[in-house]
């Protein structure tokens, strides 16, 4: 697939647009975002609106890349790079490969920590629960579920309200938000329920058959 092909698709879930890198911090949400989900390529030189503005100095966008994946991630993330051509403007095509040791975080400007994951075309701060999963599938044991009167209870009320976010679930099952995170997790670990993401709260929701 040619870069030209790439660009008219537009930013999604693996692929993202940068007119330049201007802050370790921010590419860093994005890189640990690719990271945690399933890779993807980052287009610098290439503005939001899929513009081609070209690299004015590649060497010094590879060296904030670079410099975001080895002091701003953690665990370190180490892209790899491909200079492109388009209508005889440099494109620097970024690779970030899916990672096998999640979750990654992401240091931001008050040097916090941070666990980002990719939904659509957007970077999103990852909920407890998701960082638990992805902690979880770096494991290589098995998820044994328990289908108590507390998981039916949990998965009757998904039924009914579809896209429950975690406090509402804990107030209205009666249950500890640590107790209904644990349920959540092995559910989602066993595919039973799926995650839905905004800017701000995680939705949960019984997975559709």
């Amino acid at each position: 697939m040619t870069i030209k092909t790439l660009i008219l698709q537009g930013e999604g879930e693996q692929l993202d647009f940068k007119n330049k890198i201007s802050s370790c911090e921010k590419i860093a949400k994005t890189l640990v975002a690719f990271a945690n989900n399933k890779g993807g390529k980052l287009l610098v030189g290439v503005a939001d609106d899929g513009m081609v503005k070209g690299v004015k100095n590649e060497e010094e966008e590879k060296y904030m890349l670079q410099r975001a994946g080895n002091l701003y991630c953690r665990p370190a993330i180490e892209p790899s790079f491909e200079e492109v051509y388009v209508d005889d403007k440099l494109v620097l095509v970024v690779d970030i490969d899916e990672s096998d040791t999640k979750p990654h975080y992401a240091l931001d400007e008050n040097k916090n920590w941070w666990v980002y994951i990719r939904v659509a075309d957007k970077s999103l701060l990852a909920g407890k629960v998701t960082v638990d999963v992805l902690h979880r599938k770096n494991g290589t044991k098995g998820t044994l579920i328990r289908y108590t009167d507390k998981e039916k209870k949990l998965l009757a009320y998904l039924q009914a309200h579809p896209k429950s976010p975690l406090p509402e679930l804990s107030a209205s099952l009666r249950l500890s938000k640590r107790e209904i995170r644990q349920m959540l997790v092995n559910l989602i670990l066993a595919d039973v329920i799926t995650v839905h993401h905004d800017d701000h709260q995680e939705y949960y929701a019984e997975k559709s058959i």
